[in-house]
């Protein structure tokens, strides 16, 4: 929750007037107490933590929820059931690494909630020409981040840099809780 990418993504959706709630899986909170790469918990695991951590935050308006690779998978996975306005996943991992038959999108097939998921274009969880195959619902909207890779890192040659890929996806981010809003 605290890795560069989080900090950067947090300060500028801040910067923009969003509140964000950032936390830890258990495994990543094993991780960081005994410093042992531990695999990730099991989907129920991991969505009842997601869905103790909303139950925790002040009643009123439904929130947006999301976050990066697991964390956003883990979001689409609860945001019909949890009544989201919206959910966001940062870097979907649309299939385990050099497993492109091993696709996690059959519940995206019938999402209700309205979604943004960000992804670099050269992402090896799923690239652009791979997710342009999906059949997915729609209520995803997909924002492509030129070059980037799971963490939205160009290569250098592209002349792209990590900075505007972040800002990048913070704007699209905005722009799409606004959106939500206003509806």
């Amino acid at each position: 929750m605290d890795s560069p990418f989080m900090q950067a993504i947090a300060r500028g959706l801040v910067a923009h007037g969003v509140t964000v709630v950032r936390f830890e899986f258990p495994y990543m909170d094993q991780r960081r107490r005994t410093q042992r790469r531990s695999p990730p918990n099991r989907m129920p695991v991991l969505e009842h933590t997601f869905e103790q951590v909303l139950a925790a935050l002040p009643r009123g308006e439904r929130p947006f929820i999301g976050g990066k690779s697991m964390g956003g998978r883990v979001a689409t996975q609860i945001a019909d059931r949890v009544d989201a306005r919206g959910v966001i996943a940062l870097g979907y991992p649309f299939h385990p690494p050099r497993q492109p038959d091993k696709l996690r999108v059959e519940h995206l097939r019938a999402l209700r909630t309205r979604c943004l998921i960000v992804q670099g274009t050269r992402d090896p969880l799923g690239d652009q020409a791979e997710v342009g195959s999906y059949a997915l619902a729609r209520t995803i909207r997909l924002a492509w981040l030129e070059d980037g890779d799971h963490s939205f890192a160009p290569r250098q040659a592209s002349g792209r840099t990590l900075e505007q890929n972040l800002a990048q996806a913070v704007q699209a981010v905005v722009t799409f809780i606004r959106a939500a809003r206003a509806r």
